[in-house]
């Protein structure tokens, strides 16, 4: 996570305070106009100037391509990125960069633009762009901008992302309401909160006149600086920093999904959701003035809650122990542990939910503001494993949940709480969460679970893997024999992932999986070996014999390039 960007103010000089000065105000009112023309001509090359400036988390093709074809002379381009310091952001807020024109380039999730490259520690997080769009803490950055390239997937989808709307329904109605009341609740809520990434990124900028991104898949960097050469090529480059959008650059992405919008205006309906948002990232507001916008959320139908329940996590998780112990942050903690009706509504809701995640999410904002104590937080927790465990199916998000909750073990209690704890458990879900809470006779169910036909049940044994991995080596050649003679083959390639994960340090159990090579049925089974050897210790294998079993035995694939030709590489290199 990048550093909380630093609120910045202007510097107003000191001046003696001589009422009696010496110098005629007429020779005084000359030197000024006279400093102040040089002043202007010193900055004179630089104010006529554009600036580009990039954030780039992946590729530089874009940028390079801007930098091709626009005039030193009208455009300056500046680099926000610092290679190797976390708070390159808060850098450039610190340098007072003023920017024209954005150009952004990355992978992009919905939440953060990203890399690739999986050794890069680049990134830029939504909720960074968030924080300096709301707290003006970096003047110019943002709030000056003409124009934004998002040179990103999906940078500018207009489909809402999933909202928790259709789960406020279901609660309602399993609290009593009718399904009409629930259907209507949760329409308003959806139109009120539910966002787009075109939404989200209107409302970061704020006022920018053009938002150039992409509805669906954008091209890779190689491919849209091709594109934008042909753009810059017909003699385009005037066009860039106008603040109007370019039907000549759109029609070059025509085939590339490039779509255009404009930032948010105050008198957009949607500017007060804006408002609402900012409360969470303002840096100008305190602790405290957070805590009391939060309380009066907490006081509002509780849809309104759930649909803020990410932003309030966000703020109860970041808060710092000085903000904590402040005396203004202290008085509207107390405010908030006296409103007992709030507090009601909101556990309420908790019980009421079928999403345990959801349950669990709000359990452990409860305990942040202080609503539950630990011995009630871990109460509710057992509670909400219990009734999943009460469940005919219980969903793989189920089995990793549970098994994260529980690595301390303070979820044990569950399994014995649980009707029919010392009965079989009815499905590989159901043996899977008791193994996380401690059964070891649902462990070692789940141990031969995971070589089983049954994809679905290998998929419960390789969550609980993931979390309890097997430490004991006769139990993993035990394993490594099974999979070799397992027949289906996703099943099979599951199970090989499950394995990955232990890095394989043991003779034998390497030995079996080398033979199993030259009898594998699908190339998806091989890539699966192959991610295992290239995790394993080298030093344990034969790693000539290993290469020559590689390259004589793999199957053909159209793919190109894959693992196995990486894990060949290694190998003889090694």
């Amino acid at each position: 996570m990048l550093e909380p960007l630093p609120t910045l103010r202007r510097a107003i000089p000191l001046r003696a305070q001589n009422k009696s000065s010496s110098i005629p105000a007429a020779v005084r009112i000359a030197l000024l106009l006279g400093l102040a023309g040089a002043a202007f001509h010193a900055g004179d090359s630089r104010a006529d100037k554009s600036t580009v400036c990039s954030i780039t988390v992946n590729s530089a093709d874009e940028k390079e391509t801007f930098r091709r074809y626009l005039p030193e002379d009208k455009y300056r381009f500046v680099e926000l990125v610092e290679k190797g310091r976390p708070d390159w952001l808060a850098s450039a807020c610190r340098q007072q960069v003023s920017c024209d024109v954005l150009v952004i380039s990355g992978h992009f999730n919905g939440t953060e633009f990203f890399s690739e490259h999986v050794d890069s520690r680049e990134y830029l997080p939504v909720e960074e762009m968030e924080r300096a769009s709301c707290s003006e803490s970096c003047p110019g950055l943002f709030s000056k901008l003409k124009e934004v390239y998002l040179f990103g997937c999906n940078s500018l989808n207009a489909e809402p992302a999933s909202s928790a709307s259709a789960e406020v329904a279901r609660v309602m109605v399993r609290s009593g309401s009718s399904r009409a009341d629930a259907e209507r609740v949760a329409r308003a809520l959806s139109d009120r909160h539910a966002e787009s990434n075109r939404d989200g990124m209107r409302r970061i900028f704020m006022d920018v006149p053009v938002l150039y991104g992409f509805s669906s898949t954008a091209p890779v960097g190689s491919v849209a600086a091709g594109v934008l050469d042909r753009y810059f090529r017909g003699g385009a480059a005037a066009e860039v920093g106008k603040g109007r959008p370019s039907a000549r650059l759109l029609g070059q992405f025509s085939s590339h999904a490039m779509t255009a919008a404009a930032g948010l205006r105050a008198s957009d309906p949607r500017a007060a959701h804006r408002q609402e948002v900012c409360q969470f990232y303002d840096e100008r507001l305190t602790a405290a003035d957070t805590l009391a916008f939060v309380h009066g959320i907490l006081k509002r139908d509780i849809g309104e809650v759930r649909m803020h329940l990410e932003r309030m996590e966000g703020f109860a998780a970041t808060l710092g122990e000085a903000e904590r112990a402040s005396p203004a942050y202290i008085d509207a903690l107390d405010a908030l542990h006296r409103d007992r009706v709030a507090r009601q509504r909101y556990l309420a809701f908790v019980h009421a939910s079928d999403e345990p995640a959801v349950r669990a999410r709000m359990v452990r904002l409860a305990r942040n503001l202080g609503w539950l104590t630990g011995q009630e937080e871990r109460g509710e927790l057992v509670q909400m494993v219990t009734d999943v465990m009460a469940g005919s199916v219980i969903a793989s998000g189920h089995v990793d949940l549970i098994c994260a909750l529980n690595e301390e073990g303070s979820l044990d209690a569950a399994l014995d709480l649980t009707a029919a704890a010392r009965a079989p458990a009815p499905s590989a879900g159901h043996a899977a969460v008791r193994a996380c809470l401690g059964s070891e006779a649902d462990r070692e169910r789940i141990l031969q679970t995971l070589t089983s036909a049954n994809d679905d049940d290998v998929r419960m044994a390789q969550i609980y893997l993931e979390r309890h991995p097997i430490t004991d080596a006769n139990e993993l050649r035990t394993i490594a024999a099974r999979i070799a003679l397992m027949t289906e083959p996703q099943a099979q390639v599951r199970a090989l992932n499950a394995l990955a994960g232990h890095r394989l340090a043991d003779r034998a159990s390497l030995a079996e999986l080398v033979r199993l090579f030259p009898n594998a049925r699908t190339v998806g089974v091989q890539r699966a070996l192959a991610g295992i050897f290239i995790r394993s210790d080298f030093r344990m294998m034969d790693t000539r014999e290993l290469a020559g079993v590689l390259r004589e035995y793999r199957i053909k694939s159209a793919d190109g390039e894959d693992l196995i030709d990486v894990l060949i590489r290694r190998l003889q290199s090694a």
